[in-house]
């Protein structure tokens, strides 16, 4: 590659991370249908049709940011096996489910909002890799239970409660902050973080790794 072309490679990808953070922000203040390719333009800070030089549609550009937020959800949990710990697994999976919420707000409550609206742009994904990546977490969950490493329990319901209570501080933050009276500093994740791990690996039949252990 020469280095004027290296050079537009550059551009190219500072250009669609661009417009990529003001598609992430137009699309959480005013959903799909109340955003347009020209706000998102403004927002990046360049011409509409350099927005649609990158993405062709509209579309394109939500499934993009839809398909960054799932990307950027992914975990150790991912690569879990039968032979690994459950208590180390699944405290780990929180701890990174929780520090999403805290430092990827905007794009926990545009997945939330697709979500709410029936996933209207996530069928296939949801019919096909979604739902292969969930039935091989809870075969994995089904393994440690056969082997008495955790309690038995429904292995989807456990999913979704991690799910909803880790996401719940990015989605409803403004509930959160209202209620304590302040917003959640680093500190305060952490602190839920470890009272939530405790709660789960708990009911679980787990004992919580020293680690990841609360001091109160």
């Amino acid at each position: 590659m020469t280095l004027s072309k290296m050079a537009d490679a550059g551009v190219g990808a500072k250009n669609k991370a661009r417009i990529m953070d003001a598609a992430e922000k137009a699309f959480a203040q005013n959903g799909f249908k109340g955003t347009s390719v020209q706000q998102i333009a403004d927002g990046a800070g360049l011409p509409k049709t350099n927005v649609l030089y990158y993405f062709k549609s509209k579309q394109d550009l939500y499934l993009a940011v839809l398909q960054q937020t799932l990307s950027l959800w992914n975990s150790r949990f991912d690569q879990a096996t039968a032979e690994d710990d459950p208590a180390e697994i699944l405290a780990s999976y929180i701890t990174e489910k929780v520090e999403m919420s805290r430092t990827h707000p905007v794009a926990s409550k545009i997945f939330a909002m697709e979500i709410l609206n029936g996933a209207p742009n996530l069928n296939r994904y949801f019919d096909d890799e979604h739902a292969k990546w969930m039935a091989s977490r809870i075969a994995i969950l089904k393994a440690w239970m056969d082997s008495g490493k955790m309690r038995r329990m429904d292995p989807y319901y456990l999913l979704f409660h991690i799910w909803s209570s880790t996401q719940h501080y990015a989605d409803f933050a403004v509930q959160v902050t209202r209620l304590r009276g302040a917003k959640m500093k680093k500190a305060d994740y952490q602190a839920a973080t470890q009272q939530l791990i405790e709660v789960i690996l708990t009911g679980c039949g787990l004992t919580v790794p020293e680690k990841y252990r609360s001091s109160i």
